[in-house]
């Protein structure tokens, strides 16, 4: 690929709100041209990479003041802020678990900006066992994990700095709760699984040259850490010789066997196992391409137990002997059926937790693989849990949909009792609001469910202002659950829409193979499709509809505005994938490859890409709808330069007087772990920008 490149700083105009005009930044172009398969790609922006140069800091500061003056002048904010506040401003308790001696859960008061970590002794004393919001002054340090060794007398906990993917592990004495070990530096995509008392097994790259922030990251390893030695120390188990960008490692129950998963993408893995109670024992190879998803759930000496979906697009579970454990050995266990399995274990039985049109119903076997029940749930919506230790005799579920706030159940196994364990007091009257579930047809036919949540007794008008949320990548399935800000949405008379599009995993692997490289367009005509039938159907009309989405989903609205202007009367992408051509190039981009394809693959493929890369279809002279690109300046997952070239290239094209702003988060990264405060703020600000650009001088009346 040949190269030219000259950087170009930034200077700052003027803002000015007169007549609806917005003076931006004036952002420089550079003179980079990539060439790809003799073909002539300008990027006038690529200097906005570069996230430690003091250029792209001047530019995000000075895009920041233009966004807030905007924002601040909206006659409404206020009141949203204090709206959503008060909502959010409720008691959360999270499902216990027992280590050791003790019983162990999170909670938050209500608006603290990170959950505290509680526990209580065999008496019921309760006491604060780790407060993240302590952390960092600022709340942009989170709790990434927490995890107890066999006896529950030691715990690593993971640290996330400024939203960051890459994490520090710091090794405490669960009793007194004081460091015991040097903290553990540059730990990626991992969790921490111990081997019994002695040590655990995390995964990591090596520190990448440049930008930890953007640099890229393509050889994942795992270690084993043995307390009382240092990190330097610590042994590579797998991933030194064999090149993988993803490696996972865990330890099954019993402490038998190490499970080793690694891939390249992010559908498709290698599947290892080693057996723990024999030393220098070797790893022995399960699955040995990258054609299937694979884990080890659970087994009982050794026989193992395997969630897979080799032949078996849905999904199901097999059992094998560890002693022979290759695929043609494999025998069924639950098989597969027309809905989607998501099974897990604890107190001695299996759970098989099904999707079907985007909804759970979950099955309960028991090991010899006979159908015990199927749980009653308490009503449609998303069910979650359903685990625990072989040992335990009570389970807990989650259960949620977009009028119920998330509730957390007990559950008895043996005799299949459940009761409420902890419902939230959210002021919000669920009973006020439905959901309706519809299937609309999508340009060539296929059958597309969406979910649209409102409150009764709205009427359709084409007047409602309307959110439509979709993602539509990555087998990720979009199930219903409740949140705040979108209680406050249709409170405020809005109508919130997910569409369950192609890509994602509400059918399985077919309807995820649908939306992928060079069936990509699919999503976004599911999505066109969407918002076309709710315009159709009267819930709302081009003026009043938004479209929202994040990580993948900012690349579906980003997509979908520059081939659909006229359908949206505001567009809100979020951390998105938008430069197409290169987003392998930065940290584990690369990995996306399998949903994506990339440019470098043939010329077909660069094509293809290029046709749709939402940073390289702004056209010069049209009105596209108003616009707040956000993303957080640490987002080492989707690097924070596409969204800046994105917001360039829109603010520089732009026809009319819709506004397009960028709202960097400072110090936040792709989303987890960010500070309730900030959600709050962030959540204000997006449907602030929405009402006021669909006309609302002041919040509808509800």
């Amino acid at each position: 690929m040949k190269k030219t490149f000259l950087l170009m700083a930034i200077t700052t105009a003027g803002i000015s709100f007169g007549q609806g005009k917005i003076q931006y930044p004036q952002t420089k172009k550079g003179e980079t041209v990539d060439v790809y398969f003799d073909t002539k790609v300008s990027d006038p922006y690529r200097w906005l990479e570069d996230d430690k140069s003091d250029e792209t800091g001047a530019w995000v500061k000075a895009e920041n003041e233009v966004t807030y003056a905007y924002l601040d002048k909206i006659p409404f904010r206020e009141e949203l802020k204090k709206r959503m506040e008060k909502l959010w401003n409720y008691e959360k308790i999270g499902a216990p678990s027992k280590e050791g001696k003790f019983t162990y859960y999170s909670k938050n008061n209500g608006l603290q900006n990170q959950s505290v970590v509680y526990r209580k002794d065999q008496n019921g004393k309760e006491e604060v066992f780790l407060d993240p919001n302590t952390f960092s002054k600022d709340g942009t340090t989170s709790l990434g994990g927490l995890d107890f060794s066999e006896d529950g007398s030691k715990a690593a906990y993971a640290i996330s700095e400024g939203g960051s993917d890459w994490r520090k592990v710091i090794i405490i004495d669960a009793l007194s709760k004081k460091a015991i070990e040097d903290t553990l530096v540059d730990i990626k995509f991992s969790g921490v699984s111990w081997h019994g008392n002695e040590g655990f097994y995390y995964s990591s790259y090596d520190k990448p040259k440049g930008s930890e922030l953007s640099a890229k990251t393509d050889q994942h390893k795992l270690y084993f850490h043995k307390l009382g030695t240092s990190q330097k120390e610590d042994k590579v188990i797998f991933g030194a010789d064999q090149k993988r960008r993803y490696v996972g490692g865990y330890v099954t129950q019993d402490n038998h066997y190490l499970v080793i998963t690694a891939a390249n993408s992010t559908y498709g893995n290698e599947l290892y196992i080693k057996d723990l109670t024999k030393p220098n024992s070797p790893i022995v190879t399960i699955v040995d391409n990258f054609n299937s998803d694979n884990s080890v759930i659970e087994n009982e000496g050794s026989k193992l137990f395997i969630e897979t979906d080799f032949n078996a697009p849905n999904k199901r579970v097999v059992t094998v002997d560890a002693a022979n454990p290759k695929p043609e050995n494999w025998k069924d266990f639950i098989k597969e059926t027309k809905d989607i399995l998501s099974p897990s274990t604890g107190a001695g039985y299996f759970f098989a937790n099904y999707t079907k049109d985007a909804v759970s119903f979950v099955q309960q076997y028991d090991y010899n693989g006979k159908l015990v029940r199927e749980i009653k749930l308490p009503a449609v919506g998303t069910a979650g849990g359903f685990s625990g230790k072989k040992e335990d005799k009570i389970l807990y579920y989650s259960f949620t949909n977009y009028t119920t706030p998330g509730s957390i159940y007990s559950f008895e196994p043996k005799s299949g009792k459940s009761e409420v364990y902890q419902k939230p007091k959210v002021d919000f009257k669920s009973e006020d609001y439905e959901s309706k579930q519809v299937f609309y047809t999508s340009k060539d036919g296929t059958k597309v469910p969406m979910i649209i949540t409102y409150k009764k007794g709205t009427k359709l008008d084409g007047k409602n202002p309307t959110i439509l949320y979709g993602y539509g990548g990555f087998n990720i399935s979009l199930t219903p659950s409740f949140s705040i800000a979108n209680a406050v949405w249709m409170e405020n008379g809005g109508v919130y829409a997910v569409a369950n599009l192609r890509g994602g995993g509400e059918y399985g692997k077919k309807w995820h193979d649908a939306g992928t490289k060079m069936q990509k367009q699919n999503v976004f005509d599911d999505f066109i499709a969407a918002a076309e039938y709710l315009i159709a159907q009267k819930y709302t009309s081009s003026d009043y509809l938004a479209i929202r989405g994040g990580s993948n989903g900012g690349l579906l609205v980003g997509a979908t505005m520059t081939q659909r202007p006229d359908l949206m009367k505001v567009a809100l992408p979020a951390v998105g994938v938008m430069d197409m051509l290169r987003y392998n190039a930065f940290t584990a981009g690369a990995g996306w490859a399998f949903d994506y394809g990339t440019a470098q693959d043939n010329k077909e493929m660069f094509e293809y890409l290029k046709g749709y890369s939402p940073v390289h279809n702004v056209k010069k002279g049209t009105h596209y709808p108003a616009t707040m690109v956000t993303t957080g300046d640490h987002d080492d997952r989707v690097v924070p330069a596409h969204s800046f070239k994105f917001a360039s290239e829109l603010q520089e094209k732009q026809t009319g007087e819709n506004p397009v702003l960028i709202r960097i988060d400072v110090k936040a990264g792709h989303g987890a772990g960010k500070s309730v405060a900030a959600s709050i703020q962030e959540n204000v600000d997006i449907q602030a920008f929405t009402l006021y650009n669909m006309g609302f001088k002041a919040l509808p009346k509800k």
